[in-house]
């Protein structure tokens, strides 16, 4: 069912591959959703509300992800181990998430994230990751792996955060993976997230099944492009544009932030 609002096609095709080729291009370069491109570009462009917006996004990252995690995959940038640990602890976390969402002010989750992303940012500036090496899977890290799932899946459920823009700086700083092994799995990691959102979302009918298989395609077109760009970057200029891209997410929020308070003062 397409959103009322929605504009008439074939313009709104037109829109939602276009939403689409943005989405993927950042979905290949950093091992994101997309999800905080998608959102907020079908609630300015094409007419939808955040939570169909939101359910919408979903179904176009299952197909986005996918092709970035064969893309990652053909050069070895993909840890299938790391991945399926990482998502069982965002199962997990999403459900306390999702239960802590009606008991926390959404202000103090708003600033407790900005502040969480300003550290992450400083330290990725700081940081150079190696692109070669190896990953040891041991008990230490698997309870590391799960933490941070945990921990994403809650920040996912109270904030509609993608767990790529935690998961790939928490692995770089962490846990010493390489920028592009940490992007290719990360990737791989929302692929069943995305799925089990996806198929629940379409239950309460928040899904607009055309559009996000348009932006889903549009998407395809150019995460593998984002892919084989981060593999030309040199490492350093790699984490710089993540910072980049993670103080444009701070800046968001904090706008988000301050229009709510102003909502609240009126």
């Amino acid at each position: 069912m397409t959103d009322p609002a929605a504009p008439a096609r074939p313009r709104a095709w037109l829109t939602f591959v276009l939403i689409g080729l943005a989405a993927g291009l950042l979905s290949g370069l950093f091992g994101v959703g997309g999800g905080t491109v998608i959102v907020p570009a079908l609630v300015a462009f094409a007419g939808f509300d955040r939570r169909r917006a939101a359910g919408t996004s979903l179904l176009a990252i299952v197909p986005t992800s996918l092709v970035g995690t064969l893309t990652y995959g053909l050069d070895g940038h993909v840890s299938v181990l790391t991945a399926a640990i990482l998502a069982a602890g965002t199962v997990v976390g999403a459900q306390i998430g999702a239960w802590l969402l009606a008991r926390l002010s959404q202000q103090v989750l708003r600033w407790a994230f900005v502040a969480f992303l300003v550290v992450v940012a400083v330290q990725l500036f700081l940081t150079v990751p190696l692109r070669d090496g190896s990953i040891e899977v041991g008990p230490g890290l698997i309870a590391g792996l799960v933490a941070v799932g945990l921990v994403t899946g809650i920040l996912s459920g109270l904030l509609g955060v993608g767990g790529g823009v935690i998961v790939v700086p928490a692995m770089i700083l962490l846990f010493g993976y390489s920028d592009l092994l940490a992007k290719g799995t990360s990737l791989l990691m929302m692929i069943p997230t995305a799925v089990s959102g996806t198929v629940a979302n379409l239950r309460r009918g928040f899904v607009d099944w055309r559009g996000g298989l348009l932006v889903g395609l549009g998407a395809c077109l150019t995460v593998t492009l984002g892919s084989w760009v981060a593999r030309l970057l040199e490492p350093r200029v790699a984490n710089l544009l993540f910072v980049a891209f993670l103080l444009f997410l701070i800046w968001k929020t904090v706008a988000e932030a301050l229009r709510a308070r102003r909502a609240r003062r009126g």
